[in-house]
Parts: structure tokens; sequence; C-alpha cells
């Protein structure tokens, strides 16, 4: 090999590298930004009311209260398809839901309709606005950092489950806890995606579909005239595959 064509390749390999670098880096600011906007949005639009210890009732954790308050006058007037905030306690997530249109535009628009490849955390397009029906899907991007829904797969775990067993979705006209009671990983195509917009057989069928495949054990006893919630994230153990969620939505009504 001459000297020419060693200069050569060695130009080629140092673009490739500062090239790739430069891309990297791009992805770690984007990450910043997002996780920056996403904090700031939490300190400016969420107060939290000291209030997250729980008591012990019967083995079970019971709230006392909800453990932050959301002005949602203020946020709805930067987006009015902010529906509710999603917050669990002594983890990351802490974000507020989108409902749009479809479920195109969130997924690449933060919640001030930022583009951004973090998205937002949203409700399928399909489902009733209000959490109306009978179970409501949330989705959320797996992001690399940790941030968004990552996390869930975390709930794989029994233990932490054991720490984490609640989620609160609160909303401008309803606070709510979500008990978990299933997770496990699924094809994007399965009936898992299934929305059941009353009580019915198949929801039935539906719920013990999901405690009959989940990763932990939970003792939550689901109801079929309740309404549940469907946790949604990429999971990548398998070509298309999800980490999910379920949850049963109950209503928190503060004495």
């Amino acid at each position: 090999m001459n000297k020419k064509i060693r200069i050569v390749l060695t130009i080629i390999l140092c673009i490739i590298f500062f090239s790739s670098l430069a891309f990297l880096l791009q992805i770690l600011l984007g990450y910043r930004m997002t996780d920056k906007l996403y904090e700031e949005s939490a300190s400016k639009f969420t107060v939290k009311t000291g209030k997250e210890d729980s008591s012990e009732d019967m083995g079970e954790k019971t709230a006392e209260s909800v453990p932050i308050t959301v002005d949602f006058a203020a946020l709805q007037s930067v987006n009015s398809d902010v529906v509710g905030w999603i917050y669990c306690e002594g983890t990351d997530i802490n974000y507020p839901v989108l409902q749009g249109e479809d479920n195109d535009f969130y997924l690449s628009h933060t919640y001030d309709r930022t583009e951004n490849r973090a998205g937002s955390i949203f409700v399928e397009a399909l489902n009733t606005p209000g959490f109306a029906d009978s179970n409501t899907i949330i989705y959320g991007h797996h992001m690399k950092n940790g941030s968004m829904f990552a996390t869930l797969r975390n709930w794989a775990d029994q233990e932490y489950y054991e720490e984490h067993p609640v989620f609160w979705l609160l909303t401008p006209e309803q606070n709510y806890q979500i008990k978990l009671f299933s997770g496990y990983t699924t094809p994007a195509a399965s009936d898992t995606y299934t929305i059941f917009q009353g009580p019915c057989r198949e929801l039935s069928d539906y719920l013990q579909m999901a405690r009959a495949n989940s990763d932990f054990r939970a003792d939550i006893e689901t109801d079929p005239n309740g309404k549940y919630v469907l946790l949604s994230t990429c999971e990548y153990v398998y070509e298309d595959a999800r980490y999910v969620l379920h949850g049963m939505l109950v209503p928190f009504n503060e004495d």
C-alpha cells in the first residue's frame, strides 16, 4: 500500500470518526434538552404536597393525599391537548399526558408542540376522551437515557413492583390512582391493544389474560365493571416488541 492510499484511508477514517462523534453529541444534547424541558414543566406546573407518605392498611399501602397538584389551567393555556399528568413516586415518571387527533403527532412533539424525537406521553387517539372507556391506552417512548416510559421494564421485577405498586393519573376533572396488576412483553400487534368502551365478557377474558401473562404477582382484585389503563413502550427483545403495564383506574377523593 503506497503512501497516498494510506493518507486517503486515514482521512476517510477520521471523517467517519468525527462524524460519528458529532452525531453522538447531537443525540446526547437532544436528551439533555428534553430532560430540561420536562424538568421545567414539572417545576412550573406542579407542586409537591409533601404528603407522599402512606399508611399501612391490612398490609397494603394506602395513600392519604395526592402527592402533587397540577395547574391544569396554565398547562392547557400552553396546549389544549393536555388531558392529564402521570406520576409515579420514587421514579422519574412525572409528565403531562396529551391526546391528539392521531397517534403520529405526539410521537415526535413535546407537550408544548415543539418537534422533538422524545415526543410526549400520550393517549391512544381512538380512545374516548376523559378516560371514559373501560380501558385507555397510554403510550410513551423508550428513550435510551431512561426517560419517558423507558423504565416500565423495571416492573418485571417483583421487588420493584412491590416498591412502586401505584401510579397517579391526575386530570382536570378527577384524580386517580393506577393500581398495577400486570406487566409483560407483547408484540405491537397483539390483542393487548384492544379497546373496550364498556363492560363485557370479552373485557373479563382480557383482564384474565393480562393476569396470566404478568411478570409479577399483584394482590389486586379486578372488577369487570371497572376502568383500566394500559401503559405501553417499546421493548427491544425482539422486533416490534412492547412492554406493557396494566392498571386499575381508581378515583381518589380526599376527605
